[in-house]
C-alpha cells in the first residue's frame, strides 16, 4: 500500500513489483513525465526588430533511460551580446531539470508588419548557428508568414 501511494495508482498497476531501490527522481517523475519535460520549453521565443539570437540544444538525460533533446531559438533586442541571451534563458531551463548548450548564434531581422524574418550572420563567441535549423523552427512558429529565409553572409 505504501508503494502504491508513492507511485500513484496508475504507475503501481503497471509496475506492481517495482523495487524500492529505484532512484527518488524516477519515483517522482514517471517516464512519460520525463519525456514531456522537453515539451515544457517553447521552441521559439524572439522579439520583433533586429537583434542577436542563439540556437540552443536542450537535452534531458535521465539516469535510467535514453537522452532526449531538441533545438530552441531565442533572441531579444535587449541583449547586447549573444551570451546575454544565453544567460537569460539558462535558469528557466535548468529549473525544469534539463541541461542546455549554445550551439551557435547570429542575427534575426523580424518584421511582424510585413510578416518576414531574415536570419543571418554569426556569433563571435559561439560561432555561426545552423540557420536552416533556426528557419525550420521559425516556420513552425509562424506558419502564416510570407517569407522566412536565411543567409550565411553578414555579421
Amino acid at each position: 500500500m505504501i508503494l502504491q501511494r508513492l507511485l500513484g495508482q496508475e504507475l503501481y498497476q503497471l509496475f506492481p513489483r517495482l523495487p524500492l531501490s529505484l532512484s527518488h527522481r524516477w519515483l517522482c517523475e514517471p517516464p512519460r513525465a520525463m519525456a514531456s519535460l522537453l515539451g515544457k520549453v517553447d521552441d521559439v521565443d524572439i522579439d520583433s526588430g533586429t537583434f542577436k539570437y542563439i540556437l540552443i540544444k536542450v537535452h534531458h538525460s535521465p539516469p535510467e533511460g535514453t537522452e532526449t533533446s531538441k533545438f530552441i531559438t531565442r533572441g531579444y533586442r535587449s541583449a547586447s551580446f549573444h551570451s546575454d541571451v544565453y544567460d537569460q534563458v539558462v535558469p528557466g531551463i535548468e529549473k525544469l531539470g534539463l541541461d542546455c548548450e549554445c550551439v551557435g548564434g547570429g542575427r534575426i531581422q523580424h518584421n511582424p508588419d510585413t510578416k518576414t524574418i531574415e536570419v543571418y550572420g554569426y556569433s563571435q563567441g559561439y560561432g555561426k548557428a545552423d540557420h536552416s535549423i533556426t528557419v525550420g523552427l521559425l516556420k513552425a512558429k509562424y506558419p502564416d508568414y510570407n517569407k522566412i529565409t536565411f543567409s550565411n553572409d553578414g555579421y
